[in-house]
């Protein structure tokens, strides 16, 4: 059987960028699961698995088709109870809630505004045009607006993370002595900060950095199988 993962990327294939695309990388991994991965730029989803969803990752595994990364993890945690966990019981599938919550409405908004215009250069014309209109729209700023709150963007990044920070000063992973899913949320925005700003948000004796440094060593380095931009 040949399980597939439809990720996201630009005008470079080998440089896959989705958050929530590398939650799910990472949740496979965790799982001890083989599969191939097929990223696929923006404008190219809707033509995915006959139309399945307007937007990745995508997961196909045998005749199951699962979309939404949260989902996701919850098909494999299901599906593959013999493997690794990766929630720890009911209770830890509340704290990748909360952690989703928290990363969707403190960290991503903070790496569009370092990233935004990064992500554009990085995409074909034709997906440079549609990420363009979409973005300014939702933001209500031009691209070049935000590209001139960079640096302000980079200097106010680390103080959004100081809960994870005092978390990380007690434990090795949010999820204890070991990664769990809520790792991965988080791993994946700052992953999607890396592939496509390379920016640098820490110091070096930051909990958090080091905290991601272990994140990118997993599974014999998957998340550095891509190089920070």
């Amino acid at each position: 059987m040949t399980r597939i993962l439809y990720t996201l990327c630009g005008a470079d294939e080998s440089r896959p960028f989705s958050p929530h695309c590398w939650k799910v990388v990472l949740a496979l991994h965790h799982k001890g699961l083989d599969f191939i991965e097929k990223p696929t730029p923006f404008t190219q989803i809707p033509a995915l698995e006959d139309s399945f969803s307007k937007t990745v990752p995508i997961l196909r595994d045998g005749n199951e088709l699962v979309r939404d990364s949260f989902d996701i993890a919850l098909y494999l945690e299901e599906k593959y109870p013999d493997r690794p966990t990766l929630f720890g019981g009911e209770g830890g599938k509340a704290l990748s809630r909360f952690v989703e919550r928290f990363s969707q409405n403190i960290v991503h908004p903070a790496v569009a505004g370092i990233a935004i215009a990064d992500i554009h250069d990085m995409l074909g014309e034709t997906d440079q045009v549609y990420f363009r209109s979409s973005r300014e729209k939702a933001l209500g700023k031009t691209l070049e607006e935000m590209r001139a709150g960079r640096e302000d963007a980079v200097v106010a990044f680390a103080a959004k993370l100081e809960p994870v920070r005092q978390t990380l000063r007690y434990q090795e992973f949010l999820g204890g002595d070991g990664p769990l899913y809520a790792d991965y949320i988080l791993f994946g925005a700052l992953q999607w900060m890396r592939v496509t700003a390379g920016a640098k948000v820490f110091t070096a004796d930051d909990p958090v950095g080091l905290w991601f440094e272990r994140c990118l060593d997993l599974y014999n380095g998957a998340g550095r199988s891509v190089t920070a931009a």
